[in-house]
C-alpha cells in the first residue's frame, strides 16, 4: 500500500449478523462492548484501552484483553474518514463495500448493543462468488475489525466495478484453504486425544475403534499387561484366527524399534500384532515392520484417518470427546490431457 492509498478495514456484525440492519439501513459500521462507555473519553493509547477492557469485562480472559482492545482503539483512532470497509453480511451474503465518512461518535439510542459507530456510505454490493478463495479467507477473519492487506488490491477492484467472477479452476487457493481446513481439524483431534485420553483410557478409545471396524475386543485391566493392552479378533469367543494383538502408546514422542520389537515377542503363530501410537515411529522401527508380514504399526496421522472414517458410527462418549461436523470443501483436480 502505498502512501496515497486509503487502507481497507473488515468489519463483521456480530455471529449471527444481528447488527446487519444497523449497518446497511442507517449507514454505519459499529463494534459492540456498550459496558465500556464512550470510548473517545478513554486516553488515546492501547494501555488505556486494555485496563478499560479488563475493567468493564473481568471475565475476560487475560490473553484476550489485548486483542479486544486493540480492536477497539483501532476502531477509534486508526480509522479514518476516507478509508475502505468490507462487511461480509452474513443476512444477504453479499459482501458491502463502502467508504468511512465520519468519526467515532458514541450512540446507545440508536442500538444499545452497537453504541461505537461510525458513518459509512456504502458503495457497491457483490456476490461471495466475485471474490478469489483467498480474499473470502482474509475478510472471513475471527476479529470483529481488521485491516485487509494480502487482498487489497482484489477489493479495491472490486469497488472500481473491475473484479470479474474468478474462475475456479485458476483460484490457486481453494487447495491450500481446504487442506488447512483439514490440517487443523487433525491437529484438533490429536491434542484433544493426548490430553483427555492418557494411558488406559486411550487403550479403551482405540478399543472402540476397532469395533467399529468390526472387531471384537478385551481391553486388558489398567496396571501391567505384558506388553498387550487389547486382544482383537472376528468370533464372539476369539477362538477363531485371527488373533490380533494390540499394544497402545498414548506419547505424542517417537516410537522406537525396542518397543515395536517387544510387542512382536508376544506374537505367537498364527496372530497378529499391532501398535498404534498418537505420535510417530522411527525409521528402524518402521523398517523392522515392513519385514514382518503380520505386524502393523499405526502412528497418529493415520490413526485420524481412521477416526474420520469411522466417526459416525461412534457412541455418543467419544463424539462428545471429539465433537466434529462433516463439511465439505473444495478438491481441485489435476487437468487432465485428453
Amino acid at each position: 500500500m502505498t502512501g496515497t492509498e486509503s487502507a481497507i478495514w473488515g468489519i463483521h456484525g456480530g455471529r449471527t449478523g444481528d447488527a446487519d440492519t444497523l449497518f446497511l439501513k442507517r449507514n454505519c459500521v459499529a463494534v459492540g462492548w456498550p459496558k465500556m462507555g464512550d470510548l473517545s473519553k478513554l486516553a488515546p493509547d492501547r494501555e488505556a484501552f486494555k485496563e478499560a477492557v479488563a475493567a468493564a469485562y473481568p471475565e475476560k480472559k487475560p490473553g484476550a484483553i489485548p486483542n479486544n482492545a486493540g480492536q477497539l482503539y483501532r476502531f477509534v483512532h486508526e480509522m479514518k474518514p476516507g478509508d475502505l470497509v468490507v462487511y461480509p453480511s452474513k443476512r444477504d451474503r453479499q459482501v458491502h463495500l463502502g467508504r468511512i465518512e465520519g468519526a467515532y461518535k458514541f450512540d446507545p439510542k440508536q442500538e444499545p448493543t452497537y453504541p461505537n459507530q461510525r458513518t459509512v456510505k456504502w458503495l457497491r454490493s457483490l456476490p461471495r462468488s466475485h471474490f478469489t478463495q483467498g480474499a473470502l479467507y482474509e475478510i472471513g477473519s475471527a476479529m470483529s475489525l481488521f485491516q485487509v492487506k494480502n487482498y487489497a488490491d482484489e477489493v479495491r477492484a472490486a469497488v472500481e466495478g473491475k473484479v470479474a467472477p474468478p474462475a475456479v479452476s485458476s483460484d490457486t487457493t481453494i487447495a491450500a484453504v481446504a487442506e488447512e481446513i483439514e490440517e487443523t481439524t487433525r491437529d484438533f483431534v490429536l491434542k484433544r486425544l493426548a490430553q483427555e485420553v492418557k494411558g488406559h483410557p486411550f487403550a479403551e478409545f482405540v478399543a472402540h475403534l476397532l469395533n467399529q471396524m468390526g472387531y471384537r475386543t478385551r481391553v486388558s485391566p489398567e496396571g501391567p499387561d505384558g506388553g498387550v493392552d487389547i486382544v482383537a479378533h472376528k468370533d464372539e469367543l476369539g477362538f477363531v484366527p485371527p488373533i490380533v494383538k494390540v499394544q497402545v502408546k498414548s506419547t505424542e514422542g517417537s516410537i522406537g524399534d525396542p518397543v515395536v520389537s517387544a510387542l512382536y515377542g508376544k506374537v505367537g503363530n498364527g496372530e497378529f500384532g499391532l501398535l498404534v501410537t498418537l505420535g510417530t515411529f522411527t525409521t528402524q522401527a518402521a523398517n523392522f515392520a515392513k519385514s514382518k508380514s503380520n505386524l502393523r504399526l499405526i502412528d497418529g496421522e493415520e490413526l485420524v484417518s481412521l477416526i474420520f472414517m469411522h466417526y459416525e458410527q461412534f457412541d455418543s462418549r467419544y463424539k462428545g470427546l471429539l465433537p466434529l461436523r462433516r463439511v465439505y470443501v473444495p478438491e481441485v483436480l489435476e487437468d487432465q490431457e485428453e
